[in-house]
């Protein structure tokens, strides 16, 4: 009877820690599913995969050509020597958050952490289990290409303690569930204002011109103006023009996105539900009507 009372308390054991194992593959598979959706919202495969040179899913070494130097984008597939796979979860959410990676290392502001800041913890985490189920590339980094002092990254620490502002996504209670869903996915998730706003001299965002456009953005390309400006943004476009933009990349007058705006839509915002995406259009029709761009200096 002891020996059989002993079988049935260690197949109970057993059941129970099958269970346990079982619930938490699928908390993870869940988590992994979720962070895919921040995956796309947040635009990370356009930067991180240099498609254009035939370089492999996030293996890095896009090249962007900034008044500061040339920048290359990491690796961040789960490679443990060139990747992030040595990398724990907190580590991940400090880099994407406060721009600063293992052993201190502070990121330069190109990678858009200003914006991701805003990005809630748990968001963050998920993405960070996503990350972890994609292919491996044993692809290493290249070295950024900077003048001098930016290639000295202590200019990174002075940078963050001047001009970073801290703090995740706070809604504004005023405003609608829909409003505050596209302030989120705009200013946080998509980082929209890192390319559509301009910057001075120390590359700092000007505030006063959110999503006003750029005359040169990174590669000395112009970024438009997506404020709702009837002559310079997109003032005559409908919530419906937003929408289908977002979802396809076709423009009102029946164009197409190019460059770089294209990836981010054929691997991001298309892929967001038809929800995510009018939240979107509806939080840019209701900013503020800015001309512009301006020329530096203008």
């Amino acid at each position: 009877m002891r020996i059989a009372a002993c079988a049935r308390r260690a197949a109970g054991a057993l059941i129970l820690a099958w269970v346990a194992n079982a619930a938490q593959a699928a908390a993870d598979g869940t988590a992994a599913e979720r962070g895919e959706y921040v995956f796309r919202a947040a635009g990370c495969a356009a930067c991180h995969t240099d498609a254009d040179n035939g370089g492999a899913f996030l293996a890095g070494g896009r090249r962007f050509a900034t008044p500061f130097g040339v920048f290359h984008s990491p690796n961040i597939t789960p490679h443990r020597e060139h990747g992030i796979g040595a990398w724990s979860e907190a580590e991940f959410v400090a880099a994407v958050r406060e721009g600063v990676g293992p052993g201190g290392k502070h990121y330069y502001p190109v990678f858009p952490y200003p914006s991701y800041r805003l990005m809630r913890p748990a968001d963050a985490a998920d993405l960070y289990a996503y990350l972890m189920t994609v292919e491996a590339q044993a692809t290493p980094n290249r070295e950024h290409e900077l003048a001098l002092p930016f290639r000295f990254r202590f200019v990174n620490r002075v940078w963050k303690w001047l001009f970073l502002d801290r703090g995740e996504f706070s809604p504004e209670p005023q405003r609608s569930e829909q409003w505050n869903r596209g302030a989120y996915l705009v200013r946080a998730l998509g980082h929209c204002g890192e390319c559509h706003t301009p910057r001075n001299l120390l590359g700092v965002l000007d505030g006063e011109r959110h999503l006003a456009g750029t005359a040169e953005g990174p590669d000395g390309e112009a970024i438009p103006n997506i404020t709702p400006h009837r002559a310079d943004g997109i003032g005559k476009w409908s919530v419906s023009d937003l929408r289908w933009y977002l979802e396809t990349g076709g423009l009102p007058d029946g164009d197409f996105a190019g460059s770089l705006m294209a990836e981010v839509i054929d691997e991001g915002l298309s892929q967001l539900t038809d929800e995510d995406r009018e939240a979107i259009a509806v939080y840019l029709k209701d900013l503020p009507p800015l001309p512009g761009p301006r020329k530096q200096g203008g």
